[in-house]
């Protein structure tokens, strides 16, 4: 350990997460003492983000006083698994995965090693925009009680906050964080593509206020916030939407608004938003395009089928 409580440290992955954080560490003046991967593939954007840190064995990242284990929540448990042999008793190992808790290090903390789950609810680039953007973001933070100081303090040193979330929690936790960004994404994805039917290039800055009132709306007000075709019953708006979606749309796209229309329906009738002739008649709708979609799929399916015995 170095003076005044800064830590050597060692990231163990060299993908966007861990060079970011490592850097972050750095910056708060703990020593960044080496960065292990399967591969160098990134090491020109390692390079940017930790200048002069050497490269080095998953092993020999355990010589330092906190090990950052930056690998993609699959891979974690294996991986701790396998590094066991090398943890130290007293030794910080941090993880930055949001489905697990600190039960995956269990084999690190046998030897003991001090576990702690630390994961950024945000998006990383791998490049220094990326520690500008932990300045206030939101870290959900698992630990044994003890270590909850130390955690803290970590997090707040990249200038983050810390939340705390319970070991049985930590699932629950990544699946919304999960479906709320990923699939806002596919969602919107989805919109520019539709929209650029319409207005070309210009989708973006159509969609772009709306997205971002729409956003903010739910986050403050949730299903309150919901406006639309569907929150005011208008089911023949909704088929309409659905037949030029499966027209003009690509592939899949009709099939969401489907999806989430119906489950549009159902919470702005829980809400008292849709009355009940309404919220059965939007329901009517997207079953009968379900429907015709599920028909026409299978009429294509017979079709791969015969022409496939007929080439045989």
């Amino acid at each position: 350990m170095n003076s005044a409580g800064r830590l050597d440290v060692a990231v163990v992955g060299a993908g966007r997460v861990g060079p970011v954080l490592g850097a972050a560490l750095r910056a708060s003046g703990h020593r960044v003492t080496g960065i292990a991967a399967r591969t160098r593939t990134s090491a020109e954007r390692v390079e940017a983000l930790l200048p002069g840190v050497p490269w080095v064995e998953p092993a020999q990242a355990f010589a330092a006083d906190l090990v950052v284990l930056a690998v993609p929540d699959d891979v974690l448990g294996p991986l701790a698994a396998g590094l066991a042999p090398h943890a130290r008793a007293g030794q910080l190992v941090v993880h930055t995965c949001g489905l697990h808790g600190t039960a995956v290090l269990e084999p690190l903390t046998a030897a003991g090693a001090m576990p702690a789950a630390l994961h950024p609810a945000m998006t990383f680039t791998g490049t220094s925009l990326d520690l500008g953007r932990l300045r206030g973001a939101v870290v959900a933070v698992t630990v044994p009680p003890l270590l909850l100081p130390i955690a803290d303090a970590l997090v707040r040193e990249w200038g983050a906050t810390p939340v705390p979330v319970a070991e049985e929690d930590r699932p629950v936790y990544h699946a919304a964080l999960a479906h709320g960004a990923n699939h806002l994404v596919t969602l919107v994805a989805q919109a520019l593509d539709a929209a650029r039917e319409a207005v070309g290039d210009a989708a973006p800055d159509v969609l772009r206020p709306l997205l971002s009132a729409a956003l903010e709306g739910a986050l403050d007000s949730g299903s309150a916030a919901l406006t639309g075709p569907v929150a005011r019953g208008d089911a023949g708006t909704v088929a309409a939407h659905l037949r030029v979606l499966d027209e003009r749309a690509r592939a899949g796209t009709a099939a969401t608004y489907a999806q989430l229309a119906r489950v549009a329906a159902d919470r702005a009738a829980a809400a008292g938003r849709l009355g009940p002739e309404a919220a059965v008649a939007v329901r009517a709708a997207v079953s009968e395009f379900e429907a015709g979609f599920e028909e026409g799929s299978r009429a294509a399916r017979a079709r791969r089928s015969e022409e496939q015995q007929d080439r045989g």
